[in-house]
């Protein structure tokens, strides 16, 4: 990209009313628009405009969420290359994420080996193994899962908010446009 150039959301948040930034943005957060209201409430400003700052705005209401309210952000998240995403029934962010990260390809033995370790991880962190997958194969996809089982439970809980806070900001960056 020019140097000139700037990539900018549009509508402009800092224009937009609670419903107009929620109807736009609230979808950024997997089914947790509050997200979103939250950050409005917060103040945005013209920098807000631009993905990256909204990002961290956004990013930082979830960080200063409870407990309680991150499980549930964590848990509105899908299973990598699990029924869901089978049946068609992602949202369209999600399922383009996974697909670009080649999950919609997966041989038997690979959908096999995540319908394994999806419920193993469940079954111990007690929600959904989240990565954001963008600039990921199913390959490296399925060593991070091995490895994460290896965590705590509170250094998982922290892993998966910081990983939805990078799909959040990747789903913003998708959504701007390029200005000179």
């Amino acid at each position: 990209m020019p140097e000139n150039t700037t990539l900018q959301l549009s509508p402009a948040p800092s224009r937009c009313s609670l419903e107009m930034f929620t109807h736009h943005y609230g979808d950024v957060y997997e089914h947790s628009p509050w997200v979103a209201e939250a950050a409005w409430r917060k103040g945005l400003t013209e920098a807000h405009d631009a993905p990256n700052a909204l990002a961290e705005l956004m990013g930082l209401m979830l960080q200063q969420a409870s407990s309680e309210q991150q499980i549930q952000v964590i848990q509105a998240h899908p299973d990598l290359a699990g029924k869901a995403a089978l049946a068609g029934e992602l949202t369209q962010d999600s399922t383009s994420e996974q697909a670009g990260a080649g999950l919609d390809q997966c041989s038997p033995e690979e959908l096999a080996r995540f319908e394994y370790l999806n419920e193993t991880y469940k079954q111990q962190f007690g929600f959904p193994f989240v990565i954001a997958v963008k600039g990921l194969d199913r390959h490296a996809i399925l060593a991070a899962f091995e490895e994460r089982l290896g965590n705590d439970a509170v250094t998982e809980r922290q892993t998966a908010i910081e990983q939805i806070i990078r799909i959040a900001r990747f789903r913003l960056i998708d959504r701007a446009t390029t200005l000179m």
